[in-house]
């Protein structure tokens, strides 16, 4: 299906969604997470992003751009910095991107501004999520983040894949999981 077709079902369907969910119900429905994830053809992200913009004001919304995530964080040393680091740990890009230590990495700074958006009673829109692919950090991963997990509205994932024999396949080829989400297809 097109977009000019398919997307205005779609965003029908995540307006009743967030009109008609109530946390305890989005919770039983995802067990137990707090998102929901609209999924569209990885080729018309540009396309669905932008017509979210037009639809969801930035007096309800917060939109956070994890591809600017991605560079804020590499930033944050230097890039020569970063590309020595990355390639100690090629192997297991998750220790660069979600460790479990102090140091700030790119799952914080996603969860600092999912948290930032909430604490403005703004509900938080992830774009720009195929930045991800390669850095360990899964869609899984945010959504049972314990910050996600207690907003007071859902997290919206905005997901470049597709939905096959009951699979979600992120960028069309990755399983993901859709376990502690409501998809939206």
């Amino acid at each position: 299906m097109s977009y000019i077709t398919d997307h205005k079902q779609k965003f029908d369907n995540l307006k009743v969604s967030l009109e008609q969910t109530n946390k305890e119900h989005l919770k039983r429905k995802a067990n137990g997470g707090n998102s929901i994830v609209f999924t569209y053809p990885p080729s018309e992200e540009v396309l669905y992003i932008e017509k979210a913009k037009e639809l969801f004001d930035k007096e309800r919304f917060a939109f956070i751009n994890v591809a600017d995530l991605l560079v804020k964080f590499i930033d944050m040393d230097s890039w020569s910095d970063f590309e020595s680091y990355y390639k100690d740990f090629a192997d297991t890009p998750h220790l660069v991107f979600k460790s479990k230590d102090d140091a700030t990495d790119l799952m914080d700074l996603i969860i600092q501004e999912v948290s930032d958006a909430a604490s403005k009673n703004l509900i938080p829109i992830l774009i720009r999520t195929g930045v991800l692919f390669g850095t360990g950090i899964e869609n899984v991963n945010i959504m049972e983040d314990k910050t996600v997990m207690g907003l007071n509205q859902p997290l919206i994932i905005f997901y470049p894949a597709k939905l096959e024999n009951d699979n979600l396949y992120f960028l069309n080829f990755k399983l993901a999981s859709k376990y502690r989400c409501t998809v939206i297809e």
